[in-house]
């Protein structure tokens, strides 16, 4: 599937606590912009544990490239990096444990030059279409009095008095 290229951003960065920060806010910048605040969150948090997984384990100053796609359905990030070293889902809850929480799927794969890892989260943009309008309904004097008075008859109340008809009545002395 080719995603247009408003839709897609690429980043090649060396990982490095600043870089990481930067790239969170370029991430965090293009979700928003397609009104995909609530993704933002869990978005960074996984990909700020695919970077930590490069630094650690690959080693600081790596290089490595990071994708952000968006499908109109689907956010799609990548991070792709020159180790041929797979990561491994170890059950002590960070690293992997935690993107595979954060997203509903993900995955690795070997390349020409290394890896990628990548994880997806739906993320249908807002509907922005505004509501239709709605007439107000009736008030119950109204819809008992509108037959009535179609046919030129008076009003008859079937019912208790309303109490603001007896603050309305004339007082008689």
């Amino acid at each position: 599937m080719t995603v247009p290229p408003d839709r897609h951003c690429s980043v090649e960065l060396q990982v490095s606590a600043e870089r990481v920060s930067q790239l969170r806010r370029i991430v965090a910048a293009h979700l928003r912009h397609r009104s995909l605040d609530p993704h933002v969150r869990p978005v960074c948090r996984a990909l700020d544990e695919l970077l930590a997984n490069v630094h650690r384990h690959v080693g600081p100053g790596t290089a490595c490239v990071v994708e952000l796609r968006w499908s109109g359905r689907r956010v799609t990030v990548s991070v792709a990096d020159d180790s041929a070293r797979m990561p491994r889902l170890l059950p002590s809850g960070g690293g992997l444990s935690r993107v595979m929480a954060l997203s509903d799927s993900w995955g690795t794969c070997r390349t020409t030059g290394g890896k990628v890892v990548w994880f997806t989260r739906y993320a249908e943009a807002p509907r922005t279409a505004a509501p239709l309008p709605r007439a107000p309904l009736p008030g119950i004097r109204t819809a008992r009095a509108v037959p009535l008075a179609a046919l030129g008859q008076p009003p008859v109340w079937s019912g208790p008095p309303h109490p603001a008809d007896a603050e309305r009545a004339p007082r008689h002395a």
